[in-house]
C-alpha cells in the first residue's frame, strides 16, 4: 500500500471513530420499521452458555467467505470486493490457529460479461453466495446485485443466481454449469449447507441450500425477513427442475416438499434482521448450527448497511445471533445474541465443520466485518451444554 493510501485510510478511521462517539449516529435520515430486532426464536434448552477466546485471528483480504470442505482436504472460500475485484476464489490451508489463505483465482466471473443486466450494478455487481463439496466437484453458487433501489429501506438487492462448477479446485471453470437466471426473485441468493469434508456427512442423498428472502419477494444481502429451505438430489444439482422447496410439516410430522417454489414456506423468520446465512451441520452433537446477522440504529431499529451512503456515514451497529436445529427446517433455538457484534458491524459467521473438536463442542466461527474486520476473521468458542 502507498503512502498515501495508508494516510487516507487513517484519516477515515478517524472520521469513523467521530461518528461512532456521536449521539445518535446511525440514526440519520432513517425511519424505524415498527420492528425491533428482538429475536422471536426461544431459547436453547441444548445450550445454556458460550465461552469466547479472546483473541480473533484475521488473514487474507475480502468479506463475506462461504466456506466448503473440500475433498482433498483444505478449505475453499470466497471473497467479495478486493484486489480490484467484485468477487474472488481462495484456498485455506492448516488449523485454525496458523491457518493461511491463498488467491487461486481473482475473477472467476467477469462483470463484463455478466453484470449487463438493467437492475445490476455493472462494475462490482457480482458476488458468491456459497460454495459445496460433493464428490470431488466444487459447487460454487454466485449472485448479481445492485447496492440498493428502495430507498426507504435500501438494502443490498439479489437479482438473480446461478452454479458455476471446477473440478480441479478452482484452476478452470465451468461457468455455464447452468444458466445465469437458474434463481431468481426470492431464490436468487442459494446457500448450501454444509456436510463435512465433500459431503461425506449428509443425512441423505440429497443437496440442501437456504434462499434468505423478504416480505415484498425480493432477496436481499442484509435486513430481510425469513429463510426458505430447498433441496435436490446430489447427482441433480445443475438440474433446475429437480429442484424442490419445503413447504411445511405434514400431519405425521414429516416435511413436505413442491417443485413450486411458489408454495415454499419459511423455516426462518425474523422481520427485518434476517441475513444471507451460512448454516454447518455438527456431527457429533446432530444439530445444525446457523450464524444470523442484522444491521440496527443503536436502538434495536433494523437499519440496513447501505441505507446511508457513503461510508462512513453507513456504517451502524450489526447484531449476532446464533442458532442450532434439531432439522434443516427447525426447530431454530437461540443460544447466543451479541447487540453491537464487530467493530463496525461484522456479518456472515459460520463454523467450519473441519475446524470443531470431536465432541463437537469448541468451534471457529468465520465471519468478515467492515474496516478492520474486512477479511476472514476467525474466533474460537466452546459451547456450553446443559447437565
Amino acid at each position: 500500500m502507498r503512502r498515501g493510501e495508508k494516510m487516507m485510510r487513517r484519516i477515515l478511521w478517524l472520521v469513523l471513530l467521530s461518528c461512532l462517539a456521536t449521539p445518535g449516529f446511525c440514526q440519520t435520515e432513517f425511519q424505524p420499521t415498527g420492528f425491533k430486532a428482538i429475536p422471536p426464536q426461544p431459547k436453547s434448552t441444548l445450550i445454556v452458555d458460550v465461552v469466547w477466546e479472546n483473541h480473533r485471528y484475521h488473514k487474507g483480504n475480502g468479506d463475506m467467505w462461504p466456506i466448503t470442505w473440500a475433498a482433498d482436504g483444505d478449505l475453499y472460500g470466497a471473497a467479495g470486493d478486493n484486489q480490484d475485484s467484485p468477487m474472488n476464489f481462495w484456498k485455506i490451508t492448516g488449523e485454525p490457529m496458523w491457518h493461511s489463505v491463498w488467491l487461486i483465482d481473482n475473477l472467476p466471473v467477469a462483470p463484463a460479461v455478466y453484470c449487463q443486466g438493467p437492475n445490476v450494478d455493472h462494475k462490482m455487481g457480482i458476488k458468491p453466495a456459497s460454495l459445496l463439496s460433493v464428490n470431488g466437484v466444487l459447487y460454487f453458487a454466485v449472485e448479481t446485485i445492485n447496492y440498493g433501489d428502495k430507498p426507504a429501506f435500501n438494502r443490498q438487492h439479489n437479482i438473480n443466481g446461478w452454479i458455476i462448477t471446477t473440478a480441479d479446485f478452482g484452476k478452470t471453470w465451468k461457468r455455464d454449469a447452468t444458466p445465469t437466471d437458474f434463481f431468481s426473485g426470492r431464490l436468487a441468493s442459494a446457500h448450501f449447507i454444509q456436510f463435512g469434508k465433500d459431503y461425506a456427512d449428509a443425512r441423505d442423498e440429497f443437496v440442501y441450500a437456504y434462499f434468505p428472502a423478504a416480505d415484498d419477494g425480493n432477496s436481499y444481502w442484509e435486513n430481510g425477513d425469513y429463510l426458505l429451505l430447498g433441496r435436490v438430489p446430489k447427482d441433480k444439482i445443475l438440474v433446475r427442475s429437480a429442484w424442490e422447496f419445503y413447504t411445511g410439516l405434514s400431519s405425521s410430522g414429516q416435511p413436505a416438499w413442491s417443485k413450486d417454489d411458489q408454495k415454499a414456506d419459511a423455516v426462518f423468520r425474523y422481520p427485518r434482521m434476517t441475513g444471507e446465512n451460512h448454516v454447518n451441520y455438527n456431527p457429533a452433537l446432530k444439530r445444525y448450527f446457523m450464524g444470523n446477522y442484522g444491521f440496527h440504529d443503536g436502538n434495536l431499529n433494523p437499519r440496513p448497511n447501505h441505507q446511508l451512503e457513503p461510508w462512513p456515514a453507513s456504517a451502524c451497529p450489526s447484531q449476532l445471533t446464533l442458532y442450532e436445529a434439531p432439522e434443516p427446517w427447525g426447530p431454530w433455538s437461540l443460544f447466543y445474541r451479541d447487540d453491537n457484534w464487530g467493530t463496525c458491524g461484522d456479518y456472515q459467521p459460520s463454523f467450519p465443520a473441519k475446524w470443531m473438536s470431536p465432541d463437537g463442542k469448541s468451534m471457529w466461527m468465520v465471519s468478515a466485518g467492515c474496516y478492520d474486520d474486512y477479511n476472514l476473521t476467525t474466533q474460537k468458542l466452546t459451547l456450553v451444554l446443559a447437565k
